[in-house]
C-alpha cells in the first residue's frame, strides 16, 4: 500500500454575505475533491488544540501525526531544522519576516514576495546591524521567510504574526515581555538599514522558540516518508521526523507554483517511499490577501492540477490519499481561525458510493458523527 497526504494550506474558510453566503471551497469548481468525497471518507478534524494558536506550525504537527501539546516549541525552531541550523539548548530562534510598512501600518507581510536574492541582501544588512551584539545571527531563508538566532533561552516574549495584522497600525503589536526591548530595537532600527531599492522596509520578528525534538515518523508508523513543499516549515517538520525532502523545480509557495510538478514528483517518489506529503501554500497566501477570487483560483488549481494529476497518473494497484487543510484562513479576517476543517480519506480498493457528497466545510460538518483530534487522524489514515 502506498500513501499520499495532500495539504491545501488554509483552504478552508467562512461563508459570508460578501461571498454569496458560501465559502471559497463552496464557490470553487472542484470536481476531483468532490469525487474523493463521494468515494471516500469525509469528516472533520480538529488540528488546533485549545491551548495553542491556529498556526501552520501547530496544525501541521497534528497533520503529521504528532501531538502539538507534547512537542510544540514554536514555529521558528521547525524552520531552523529545514535550514540545517544547529541550535544549542540555550538558543532562542525567531522567524524574521521581511515586510513592508507604510504610514505605520503593515502593508505587506511578504515584502511583495521578495526574491531570494533581494532577501539575502536584506539579511546581510541586518547582520551588519547586529554585528556588535555577540549572541545574535540572522540566516537567509526563502523569500520573506528568514530566521534570527539569539544565544539566550531566557526570553519570555509575546510576539504577533505579521499576517495577523495586515492593514493595521503596527505600534500596538511590537513584542512585549522579558527581553522584548532588544527585539523591538532590532525591528525598529532595521528600517534604517534595508538596502536601497529593496521591497522590504523592516524585519518583523515573531514565532520564537527553542530547539525542536520529535520521534522518528518511520519508527512510529512503519512507513518511510518524504515531503514536497516550497516552505521551510514543512521541510523542517519532515527533516525533524526523519523524512527526506524532494526538490521540485519552479515551486514558489504562491499561486504561480508548479502544481503538476508536485503531483508528478510525488507519484515518482512512491517507488522509493511508502508515504509522501505534498504541501501547497497557495490557498493560505490567497486567504491572507483577503482576495476571494484569488483564493477560489488557488483552490481550483489545487483540485485540477494536483489532485487531478494524481488521480489520472498514479498507477499503483493499492494506494490511499488523504486531503485536508491544516487550518482555516478566512478571507474576512485575512488570518487563521480555530475552525475544524474537512478531511477526506480515499482508498482505491475500498471505494464508497455517496453520490450526494461534496467536499465542503458544511457537508463535512452536517455528515460527521464526530470530530477527529488532529494528531490521531494519521493512525486512522494508515
Amino acid at each position: 500500500m502506498k500513501y499520499i497526504v495532500i495539504i491545501g494550506d488554509g483552504m478552508s474558510g467562512w461563508a459570508s454575505d460578501s461571498s454569496e453566503g458560501k465559502t471559497a471551497l463552496e464557490l470553487a469548481n472542484i470536481p476531483n475533491l468532490d469525487l474523493l468525497a463521494q468515494k471516500g471518507e469525509l469528516g472533520l478534524v480538529r488540528n488546533t488544540p485549545a491551548n495553542l494558536p491556529p498556526g501552520s506550525d501547530v496544525c501541521n504537527l497534528s497533520v503529521f501525526g504528532y501531538d502539538p501539546g507534547k512537542y510544540y516549541t514554536g514555529r521558528a525552531p521547525i524552520e531552523a531544522v529545514a535550514q540545517g541550523i544547529e541550535l544549542s539548548e540555550n538558543d532562542t530562534v525567531f522567524r524574521a519576516n521581511l515586510v513592508i510598512i507604510e504610514d505605520g501600518k503593515m502593508k505587506d507581510f511578504t515584502a511583495g514576495h521578495i526574491s531570494n536574492a533581494d532577501g539575502e541582501l536584506a539579511i546581510s544588512a541586518l547582520n551588519k546591524l547586529v554585528e556588535n551584539i555577540d549572541n545574535i545571527q540572522f540566516y537567509p531563508g526563502v523569500s520573506y521567510r528568514n530566521l534570527m538566532v539569539v544565544n539566550d533561552e531566557s526570553f519570555s516574549v509575546e510576539t504577533t504574526p505579521p499576517h495577523d495584522i495586515t492593514g493595521k497600525d503596527i505600534s500596538a503589536y511590537f513584542p512585549k515581555g522579558s527581553g522584548s526591548l532588544l527585539i523591538k530595537d532590532i525591528m525598529k532600527n532595521s528600517e534604517q538599514v534595508m538596502p536601497l531599492n529593496s521591497k522590504a522596509s523592516m524585519v518583523w520578528l515573531w514565532g520564537q522558540g527553542t530547539k525542536l525534538s520529535i520521534p522518528n515518523f518511520e519508527s512510529i508508523y512503519r512507513l518511510k516518508g518524504a515531503v514536497i513543499t516550497a516552505v521551510d516549515l514543512i521541510k523542517g517538520l519532515g527533516y525533524a521526523a526523519g523524512m527526506d525532502y524532494i526538490k521540485v523545480p519552479s515551486i514558489t509557495g504562491f499561486v504561480d507554483t508548479n502544481y503538476e510538478g508536485k503531483a508528478r514528483y510525488a507519484i515518482a517518489a512512491l517507488e522509493q517511499y511508502d508515504i509522501v506529503f505534498i504541501h501547497v501554500e497557495a490557498p493560505d497566501e490567497a486567504g491572507h490577501t483577503g482576495d476571494l477570487a484569488l483564493k477560489v483560483k488557488a483552490i481550483e488549481d489545487f483540485d485540477k492540477r494536483v489532485i487531478g494529476t494524481i488521480l489520472s497518473e498514479i498507477k499503483y494497484e493499492e494506494y490511499k490519499l488523504m486531503v485536508l487543510p491544516d487550518h482555516s484562513t478566512p478571507i474576512e479576517i485575512k488570518t487563521h481561525s480555530r475552525d475544524d476543517v474537512p478531511y477526506v480519506i480515499y482508498d482505491n480498493l475500498n471505494k464508497k458510493n455517496n453520490a450526494k457528497a461534496v467536499y465542503s466545510e458544511k457537508y463535512a460538518k452536517d455528515n460527521s458523527a464526530e470530530v477527529i483530534i488532529g494528531h490521531e487522524l494519521m493512525s486512522r489514515f494508515i
